[in-house]
C-alpha cells in the first residue's frame, strides 16, 4: 500500500528539517524532555483543550524513532498503534523507548488485513497475537483497537472486546500529499476533544516533517497533547461502547 524510502534517506532528510540542537559537552548528562511521565501524571488539565495524537503502522527502526525524537523535544506523548507482525527482538527498545517517554501502545492486529474478511476465530487471532507479544514485550496489555484501513464489520464488533479508534486525518499515508498539507489539514480542522490520525509506518518521511509543525501550531493554538487512555479519562468518557467508531471524545 505504501511506498517506502531507504532509512539512511528518512534518516538524511529528518537531519535537514529538526530543529537544530545544541552539542553538550560529554561529561554533561543528556538532556531531558521538558516533562518527564511523572511530571505529565501531575499536570493541571483544568480548563485545558485536549487533543490526542495517534500514530497507526509501526514499529519500525527509520520512522517511529524519528516520530520520537520530535515527541521528545516537544515533551508531549501520543499513542502508538502497533502491527503484531512488526513486533521483534529489534523493535523491542523503540518500545521500550516509548513508554518512557509517557506514550501509550495501543493494537493495530497482527496482519494488517482487511479483517472485514475474516472469520470469527481469524479476528480473534489477529488481535490476541498482537496484545500477547506486545504484553510478551514491553510487559502491558493494550486498551484500545484500530482496525486496518478503518473497515469495521458486525462480526468485527462483535468478537472485538476493544474500543474501536478512528481519528481526523489529512491523508498521510498518501505520499503525493506534502508535509505542508499534511500540517495545514489537521490544524485547519481540529477541535477539543479530538483523536488525530497519523502513521509512522517506515519511509513516511513527509509526516515527519509535518509533525513539529502539527505540534507546535496545536501548542500555540492552547492544547494540550495526551494519550489516548488520559484523553477518555479527563473527558469522563467510558470508551467501552458497542458498535462505535471514536473520532472524538465529545460525539
Amino acid at each position: 500500500m505504501y511506498t517506502a524510502n531507504s532509512k539512511n534517506e528518512a534518516i538524511e532528510t529528518y537531519k535537514q528539517i529538526a530543529p537544530a540542537k545544541k552539542e553538550a559537552p560529554t561529561s554533561t548528562p543528556a538532556p531531558i524532555p521538558k516533562h518527564t511521565p511523572a511530571e505529565l501524571s501531575e499536570f493541571d488539565y483544568t480548563g485545558k483543550k485536549l487533543v490526542a495524537l495517534t500514530f497507526d503502522d509501526g514499529p519500525n527502526l527509520d520512522t517511529t524513532p524519528l516520530v520520537l525524537d520530535i515527541l521528545e523535544e516537544h515533551g508531549v506523548v501520543a499513542t502508538f498503534f502497533l502491527i503484531g507482525k512488526d513486533i521483534n527482538e529489534e523493535t523491542k527498545p523503540v518500545m521500550e523507548r516509548q513508554l518512557q517517554l509517557g506514550c501509550e501502545i495501543a493494537n493495530h492486529s497482527f496482519s494488517h488485513s482487511y479483517m472485514d474478511r475474516m472469520t470469527a476465530e481469524e479476528i480473534k487471532e489477529e488481535i490476541e497475537k498482537t496484545s500477547n507479544i506486545i504484553k510478551e514485550m514491553v510487559g502491558i496489555t493494550p486498551k484500545f483497537f484500530r482496525p486496518p484501513y478503518i473497515v469495521t464489520s458486525p462480526t468485527m464488533f462483535e468478537v472485538i472486546d476493544l474500543p474501536f479508534i478512528n481519528g481526523i486525518n489529512c491523508m498521510d499515508w498518501d505520499a503525493s500529499v506534502s508535509s505542508e498539507d499534511r500540517a495545514k489539514g489537521i490544524l485547519d480542522n481540529v477541535k477539543d476533544g479530538d483523536i488525530v490520525l497519523l502513521h509512522d509506518f517506515s519511509g513516511n518521511i513527509n509526516t515527519v516533517k509535518a509533525l513539529d509543525t502539527i505540534i507546535q501550531g496545536l501548542l500555540d493554538d492552547g492544547y494540550t497533547l495526551v494519550t489516548l487512555s488520559k484523553l477518555f479519562e479527563l473527558k469522563g468518557i467510558d470508551p467501552n461502547v458497542k458498535n462505535k467508531l471514536w473520532i472524538n471524545t465529545n460525539l
